[in-house]
């Protein structure tokens, strides 16, 4: 198996090389996560989107096909339910965000890997947070600006026991948000939480 090789624009890395892809992704079969969705995840989501005052709100897994929100949390909640398929959200319909302006745009579960700035997150293994995409040159080229209409992300990486970053929790708003320390803690705080019950699942417990 392969995973997408790093996007490049100019000379802005968009996508950055993810080594530890293979091993992520034996250790995410091996939990059995990162190939539908769950309950307990959308849950955790929608914790997460009350806590940051955010519209938006992700458990994010990533392997070498991609990133797949195994929690997601929308205003309209069409991104929740069963649905696994490319695009699908509840029902098999897809989530919509509504732009600061007005603008429309749709997603489902999955997302290439090249899109978001989770990927990043995974490959730094530390929390990331972006109060206005635009003014990081690094990231304001991201699909997810202009095609999702994202403005600001704070998220952080879910590190469990064997030290490989299975994937995030995110947030997400289509206006800038200053999170400040504030929230960077919150986030960090809530990756640890959920990565506890992930090794609780390990051993039967969640």
């Amino acid at each position: 198996m392969r995973y997408d090789p790093p996007r490049l624009a100019g000379r802005l890395l968009l996508t950055p090389e993810d080594k530890d892809a293979p091993a992520r992704t034996r250790r995410l079969r091996r939990l059995g996560l990162g190939e539908r969705a769950e309950p307990a995840f959308d849950a955790f989501a929608d914790r997460l989107a009350e806590i940051a005052a955010v519209p938006y709100a992700m458990v994010n897994f990533i392997d070498e096909n991609g990133q797949f929100f195994a929690g997601l949390h929308t205003p309209d909640g069409m991104g929740t339910g069963s649905g696994t398929g490319a695009g699908s959200g509840s029902g098999g319909r897809p989530a919509v965000i509504v732009a600061a302006d007005g603008t429309e745009y749709q997603f489902g579960r999955r997302m290439a890997r090249d899109h978001g700035f989770c990927p990043h997150v995974v490959v730094r293994g530390k929390a990331l947070a972006l109060e206005d995409v635009r003014d990081y040159p690094r990231f304001a080229g991201n699909p997810v600006v202009d095609e999702i209409g994202i403005r600001s992300y704070l998220g952080a990486p879910l590190i469990d026991r064997t030290g490989i970053v299975l994937g995030t929790v995110c947030v997400e708003d289509i206006e800038p948000r200053p999170w400040g320390r504030a929230g960077l803690d919150t986030i960090k705080a809530m990756a640890a939480e959920l990565v506890e019950r992930i090794e609780l699942r390990e051993s039967g417990g969640f």
